[in-house]
Protein backbone atom coordinates (compact mmCIF):
# COMPACT_ATOMS: atom_id res chain seq x y z
CA UNK A 1 0.00 0.00 0.00
CA UNK A 2 2.86 2.37 0.85
CA UNK A 3 4.46 1.66 -2.53
CA UNK A 4 1.24 2.52 -4.38
CA UNK A 5 0.94 5.79 -2.46
CA UNK A 6 4.55 6.59 -3.31
CA UNK A 7 3.98 5.92 -7.02
CA UNK A 8 0.76 7.98 -7.05
CA UNK A 9 2.52 10.86 -5.30
CA UNK A 10 5.33 10.85 -7.87
CA UNK A 11 2.83 10.82 -10.75
CA UNK A 12 0.81 13.71 -9.27
CA UNK A 13 4.02 15.72 -8.82
CA UNK A 14 4.60 15.60 -12.58
CA UNK A 15 1.42 17.59 -13.34
CA UNK A 16 2.61 21.00 -12.03
CA UNK A 17 6.04 20.37 -13.57
CA UNK A 18 4.51 19.78 -17.00
CA UNK A 19 2.37 22.88 -16.52
CA UNK A 20 5.41 25.05 -15.74
CA UNK A 21 7.38 23.65 -18.70
CA UNK A 22 4.46 24.26 -21.04
CA UNK A 23 3.92 27.85 -19.82
CA UNK A 24 7.60 28.79 -20.10
CA UNK A 25 8.01 27.15 -23.51
CA UNK A 26 4.79 28.69 -24.85
CA UNK A 27 5.69 32.16 -23.58
CA UNK A 28 9.20 32.06 -25.06
CA UNK A 29 7.90 30.91 -28.43
CA UNK A 30 5.01 33.37 -28.57
CA UNK A 31 7.18 36.33 -27.51
CA UNK A 32 9.58 35.66 -30.38
CA UNK A 33 9.13 37.75 -33.53
CA UNK A 34 8.45 34.63 -35.60
CA UNK A 35 4.98 34.39 -37.15
CA UNK A 36 3.55 30.94 -36.26
CA UNK A 37 1.89 30.72 -39.67
CA UNK A 38 4.75 32.15 -41.75
CA UNK A 39 5.98 28.78 -43.03
CA UNK A 40 2.43 27.64 -43.78
CA UNK A 41 1.76 30.75 -45.87
CA UNK A 42 4.88 30.06 -47.92
CA UNK A 43 3.68 26.54 -48.71
CA UNK A 44 1.54 26.67 -51.89
CA UNK A 45 -0.10 23.34 -51.03
CA UNK A 46 -1.70 24.78 -47.88
CA UNK A 47 -5.20 26.12 -48.57
CA UNK A 48 -6.58 29.37 -47.17
CA UNK A 49 -9.19 27.35 -45.29
CA UNK A 50 -6.46 25.39 -43.52
CA UNK A 51 -4.68 28.64 -42.61
CA UNK A 52 -7.84 30.11 -41.12
CA UNK A 53 -8.58 26.93 -39.18
CA UNK A 54 -5.05 26.95 -37.74
CA UNK A 55 -5.33 30.64 -36.88
CA UNK A 56 -8.56 29.97 -34.99
CA UNK A 57 -7.03 26.97 -33.18
CA UNK A 58 -4.10 29.10 -32.00
CA UNK A 59 -6.22 32.16 -31.24
CA UNK A 60 -3.65 34.51 -32.76
CA UNK A 61 -6.05 37.47 -32.58
CA UNK A 62 -6.34 37.10 -28.78
CA UNK A 63 -3.99 37.85 -25.88
CA UNK A 64 -1.26 35.39 -24.91
CA UNK A 65 -3.12 33.99 -21.88
CA UNK A 66 -6.11 33.03 -24.04
CA UNK A 67 -3.75 31.64 -26.67
CA UNK A 68 -2.14 29.41 -24.05
CA UNK A 69 -5.53 28.20 -22.87
CA UNK A 70 -6.55 27.31 -26.43
CA UNK A 71 -3.24 25.55 -27.06
CA UNK A 72 -3.44 23.59 -23.78
CA UNK A 73 -7.01 22.51 -24.57
CA UNK A 74 -5.93 21.30 -28.01
CA UNK A 75 -2.86 19.55 -26.57
CA UNK A 76 -4.94 17.62 -24.03
CA UNK A 77 -7.29 16.55 -26.83
CA UNK A 78 -4.33 15.39 -28.92
CA UNK A 79 -4.82 18.10 -31.54
CA UNK A 80 -1.27 19.39 -32.05
CA UNK A 81 -1.87 21.21 -35.31
CA UNK A 82 0.00 20.78 -38.57
CA UNK A 83 3.63 21.14 -39.62
CA UNK A 84 4.92 23.63 -42.16
CA UNK A 85 4.54 20.85 -44.74
CA UNK A 86 0.86 20.41 -43.92
CA UNK A 87 1.38 17.10 -42.11
CA UNK A 88 -0.16 16.21 -38.77
CA UNK A 89 2.18 17.01 -35.87
CA UNK A 90 0.71 14.15 -33.84
CA UNK A 91 1.43 11.72 -36.67
CA UNK A 92 5.03 12.95 -37.00
CA UNK A 93 5.61 12.44 -33.27
CA UNK A 94 3.97 9.01 -33.43
CA UNK A 95 6.45 8.03 -36.12
CA UNK A 96 9.56 9.44 -34.42
CA UNK A 97 9.12 8.73 -30.69
CA UNK A 98 9.38 4.90 -30.98
CA UNK A 99 12.63 5.32 -32.94
CA UNK A 100 14.11 7.57 -30.25
CA UNK A 101 12.96 5.24 -27.47
CA UNK A 102 14.60 2.32 -29.31
CA UNK A 103 17.89 4.19 -29.67
CA UNK A 104 18.03 5.56 -26.12
CA UNK A 105 16.95 2.27 -24.53
CA UNK A 106 19.71 0.36 -26.31
CA UNK A 107 22.31 2.98 -25.37
CA UNK A 108 21.27 3.05 -21.71
CA UNK A 109 21.20 -0.75 -21.50
CA UNK A 110 24.67 -1.11 -23.02
CA UNK A 111 26.08 1.78 -21.01
CA UNK A 112 24.95 0.27 -17.71
CA UNK A 113 25.91 -3.23 -18.76
CA UNK A 114 29.50 -2.13 -19.43
CA UNK A 115 29.94 1.04 -17.38
CA UNK A 116 28.91 -0.27 -13.95
CA UNK A 117 31.24 -3.33 -14.01
CA UNK A 118 34.12 -1.18 -15.31
CA UNK A 119 33.49 1.34 -12.54
CA UNK A 120 33.53 -1.45 -9.94
CA UNK A 121 36.76 -2.88 -11.34
CA UNK A 122 38.41 0.57 -11.39
CA UNK A 123 37.40 1.21 -7.77
CA UNK A 124 38.55 -2.21 -6.55
CA UNK A 125 41.85 -1.83 -8.45
CA UNK A 126 42.29 1.77 -7.32
CA UNK A 127 45.62 3.34 -8.41
CA UNK A 128 46.61 0.16 -10.23
CA UNK A 129 47.75 0.23 -13.89
CA UNK A 130 44.28 -1.03 -14.91
CA UNK A 131 42.60 1.83 -13.05
CA UNK A 132 44.89 4.37 -14.72
CA UNK A 133 44.22 2.90 -18.17
CA UNK A 134 40.46 3.06 -17.63
CA UNK A 135 40.77 6.64 -16.37
CA UNK A 136 42.67 7.68 -19.50
CA UNK A 137 40.15 5.94 -21.79
CA UNK A 138 37.15 7.53 -20.07
CA UNK A 139 38.84 10.94 -20.20
CA UNK A 140 39.23 10.53 -23.95
CA UNK A 141 35.58 9.47 -24.25
CA UNK A 142 34.41 12.53 -22.33
CA UNK A 143 36.65 14.87 -24.34
CA UNK A 144 35.43 13.81 -27.79
CA UNK A 145 32.43 15.89 -28.94
CA UNK A 146 29.59 13.62 -30.04
CA UNK A 147 29.09 15.57 -33.28
CA UNK A 148 32.78 15.27 -34.23
CA UNK A 149 32.84 11.56 -33.39
CA UNK A 150 29.67 11.01 -35.42
CA UNK A 151 31.23 12.71 -38.46
CA UNK A 152 34.35 10.53 -38.14
CA UNK A 153 32.26 7.36 -38.02
CA UNK A 154 30.21 8.60 -40.97
CA UNK A 155 33.38 9.07 -43.02
CA UNK A 156 34.55 5.62 -41.92
CA UNK A 157 31.25 4.06 -43.03
CA UNK A 158 31.38 5.83 -46.40
CA UNK A 159 34.97 4.74 -47.06
CA UNK A 160 34.52 1.11 -46.01
CA UNK A 161 30.89 0.50 -46.93
CA UNK A 162 30.55 -1.75 -43.87
CA UNK A 163 27.53 0.03 -42.43
CA UNK A 164 24.51 1.87 -43.88
CA UNK A 165 24.89 5.62 -43.44
CA UNK A 166 21.36 6.92 -43.17
CA UNK A 167 17.90 6.20 -41.83
CA UNK A 168 16.71 3.25 -39.79
CA UNK A 169 15.82 0.83 -42.58
CA UNK A 170 16.87 0.02 -46.14
CA UNK A 171 14.78 0.86 -49.21
CA UNK A 172 13.69 -2.79 -49.63
CA UNK A 173 12.76 -3.21 -45.95
CA UNK A 174 9.14 -4.16 -46.71
CA UNK A 175 10.26 -7.09 -48.87
CA UNK A 176 12.40 -8.63 -46.08
CA UNK A 177 11.36 -11.41 -43.71
CA UNK A 178 11.37 -10.91 -39.93
CA UNK A 179 14.98 -12.04 -39.42
CA UNK A 180 16.25 -9.83 -42.23
CA UNK A 181 14.32 -6.85 -40.89
CA UNK A 182 15.86 -7.24 -37.43
CA UNK A 183 19.34 -7.53 -38.96
CA UNK A 184 18.74 -4.50 -41.18
CA UNK A 185 17.60 -2.30 -38.27
CA UNK A 186 20.55 -3.53 -36.18
CA UNK A 187 23.03 -2.50 -38.89
CA UNK A 188 21.49 0.98 -39.10
CA UNK A 189 21.71 1.35 -35.31
CA UNK A 190 25.40 0.45 -35.01
CA UNK A 191 26.84 3.90 -35.77
CA UNK A 192 24.47 6.14 -33.74
CA UNK A 193 24.54 3.68 -30.82
CA UNK A 194 28.36 3.63 -30.91
CA UNK A 195 28.55 7.43 -30.71
CA UNK A 196 26.07 7.83 -27.85
CA UNK A 197 27.38 4.76 -26.01
CA UNK A 198 30.97 6.02 -26.09
CA UNK A 199 30.03 9.46 -24.77
CA UNK A 200 27.67 8.11 -22.08
CA UNK A 201 29.97 5.28 -20.95
CA UNK A 202 32.77 7.60 -19.86
CA UNK A 203 30.66 9.59 -17.41
CA UNK A 204 28.83 6.56 -15.99
CA UNK A 205 32.03 4.57 -15.40
CA UNK A 206 33.74 7.47 -13.60
CA UNK A 207 30.64 8.13 -11.48
CA UNK A 208 30.39 4.48 -10.47
CA UNK A 209 34.09 4.41 -9.58
CA UNK A 210 33.81 7.55 -7.44
CA UNK A 211 30.68 6.31 -5.64
CA UNK A 212 32.16 2.93 -4.80
CA UNK A 213 35.46 4.42 -3.62
CA UNK A 214 33.52 6.71 -1.30
CA UNK A 215 31.49 3.80 0.12
CA UNK A 216 34.54 1.55 0.52
CA UNK A 217 36.09 4.24 2.73
CA UNK A 218 33.07 4.32 5.09
CA UNK A 219 33.15 3.05 8.68
CA UNK A 220 30.70 0.17 8.26
CA UNK A 221 32.76 -1.28 5.40
CA UNK A 222 35.93 -1.03 7.50
CA UNK A 223 34.06 -2.74 10.36
CA UNK A 224 32.96 -5.58 8.07
CA UNK A 225 36.54 -6.09 6.94
CA UNK A 226 37.74 -6.07 10.56
CA UNK A 227 35.25 -8.86 11.33
CA UNK A 228 36.94 -11.01 8.71
CA UNK A 229 34.25 -10.77 6.02
CA UNK A 230 35.66 -11.70 2.62
CA UNK A 231 36.45 -8.86 0.24
CA UNK A 232 33.92 -10.21 -2.27
CA UNK A 233 31.08 -10.06 0.29
CA UNK A 234 32.20 -6.63 1.50
CA UNK A 235 31.92 -5.25 -2.02
CA UNK A 236 28.88 -7.12 -3.33
CA UNK A 237 26.77 -7.27 -0.15
CA UNK A 238 27.68 -4.14 1.78
CA UNK A 239 29.19 -1.54 -0.54
CA UNK A 240 27.69 -2.03 -3.98
CA UNK A 241 24.03 -1.39 -3.12
CA UNK A 242 24.77 1.97 -1.51
CA UNK A 243 27.06 2.91 -4.38
CA UNK A 244 24.47 2.06 -7.05
CA UNK A 245 21.58 3.98 -5.48
CA UNK A 246 22.87 7.45 -6.52
CA UNK A 247 23.42 6.08 -10.03
CA UNK A 248 19.77 5.04 -10.28
CA UNK A 249 18.75 8.55 -9.25
CA UNK A 250 20.70 9.91 -12.23
CA UNK A 251 18.99 7.49 -14.63
CA UNK A 252 16.12 9.87 -15.38
CA UNK A 253 18.48 12.71 -16.25
CA UNK A 254 20.53 10.36 -18.41
CA UNK A 255 17.37 9.42 -20.30
CA UNK A 256 16.60 13.07 -21.06
CA UNK A 257 20.28 13.88 -21.66
CA UNK A 258 20.43 11.26 -24.38
CA UNK A 259 17.46 12.90 -26.07
CA UNK A 260 19.24 16.26 -26.31
CA UNK A 261 22.62 14.69 -27.06
CA UNK A 262 21.12 12.48 -29.74
CA UNK A 263 19.84 15.43 -31.78
CA UNK A 264 23.13 16.16 -33.55
CA UNK A 265 23.98 12.46 -33.81
CA UNK A 266 20.59 11.73 -35.36
CA UNK A 267 21.07 14.65 -37.74
CA UNK A 268 24.49 13.43 -38.91
CA UNK A 269 23.25 9.90 -39.55
CA UNK A 270 19.81 11.07 -40.76
CA UNK A 271 18.25 8.87 -38.08
CA UNK A 272 14.46 9.39 -37.93
CA UNK A 273 14.26 10.23 -34.24
CA UNK A 274 12.71 12.92 -32.04
CA UNK A 275 16.00 14.79 -31.51
CA UNK A 276 16.50 15.31 -35.23
CA UNK A 277 12.84 16.29 -35.59
CA UNK A 278 13.21 19.02 -32.95
CA UNK A 279 16.41 20.33 -34.56
CA UNK A 280 14.82 20.50 -38.01
CA UNK A 281 11.68 22.12 -36.61
CA UNK A 282 13.73 24.87 -34.93
CA UNK A 283 15.71 25.55 -38.11
CA UNK A 284 12.47 25.85 -40.11
CA UNK A 285 10.67 27.86 -37.37
CA UNK A 286 7.93 25.23 -37.35
CA UNK A 287 6.23 26.51 -34.19
CA UNK A 288 3.63 23.75 -33.77
CA UNK A 289 6.24 21.06 -34.14
CA UNK A 290 8.72 22.81 -31.83
CA UNK A 291 6.15 23.22 -29.05
CA UNK A 292 4.89 19.65 -29.31
CA UNK A 293 8.45 18.29 -29.41
CA UNK A 294 9.45 20.29 -26.34
CA UNK A 295 6.52 18.84 -24.44
CA UNK A 296 7.42 15.32 -25.56
CA UNK A 297 10.97 15.92 -24.36
CA UNK A 298 9.68 17.07 -20.97
CA UNK A 299 7.41 14.03 -20.73
CA UNK A 300 10.37 11.73 -21.51
CA UNK A 301 12.41 13.43 -18.77
CA UNK A 302 9.59 12.95 -16.28
CA UNK A 303 9.13 9.35 -17.42
CA UNK A 304 12.83 8.67 -16.92
CA UNK A 305 12.74 10.13 -13.41
CA UNK A 306 9.63 8.11 -12.59
CA UNK A 307 11.36 4.91 -13.73
CA UNK A 308 14.35 5.79 -11.57
CA UNK A 309 12.08 6.39 -8.55
CA UNK A 310 10.38 3.03 -9.07
CA UNK A 311 13.74 1.25 -9.34
CA UNK A 312 14.83 2.87 -6.07
CA UNK A 313 11.85 1.27 -4.36
CA UNK A 314 13.38 -2.15 -5.05
CA UNK A 315 17.01 -1.23 -4.32
CA UNK A 316 16.57 0.91 -1.20
CA UNK A 317 14.80 -0.89 1.68
CA UNK A 318 14.19 2.43 3.47
CA UNK A 319 11.82 3.49 0.70
CA UNK A 320 9.98 0.15 0.74
CA UNK A 321 9.41 0.35 4.51
CA UNK A 322 8.65 4.07 4.56
CA UNK A 323 11.74 4.75 6.66
CA UNK A 324 12.44 8.01 4.85
CA UNK A 325 10.32 10.87 3.66
CA UNK A 326 9.64 10.42 -0.03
Amino acid sequence: MEILKYILKRILQTIPLLFIVSVVSFALIRMSPVDPLAELRLNPSISQETLERERARLGLDKNIAVQYGLWAKSFVKGDLGITSNGESVAQKLKERIPNTLLLTSIVIFLTWLVGVPLGIIAAVKWKSPLDRILTVLTSIGMAIPSFFFAVLLLIFAVKTGWFPIGGLTSSNFIEMNLGQKILDISKHLVLPVTVLFTVSLAGLQRQMRANLLDVLDSDYVKFARAKGVSEYKVIMKHALRNAVNPMITLLGFEFAGLLSGAALTEYVFQYPGLGRLILEAVMKSDINLVMASLMMGAIMLILGNLIADLLLIFTDPRIRTGGTNV
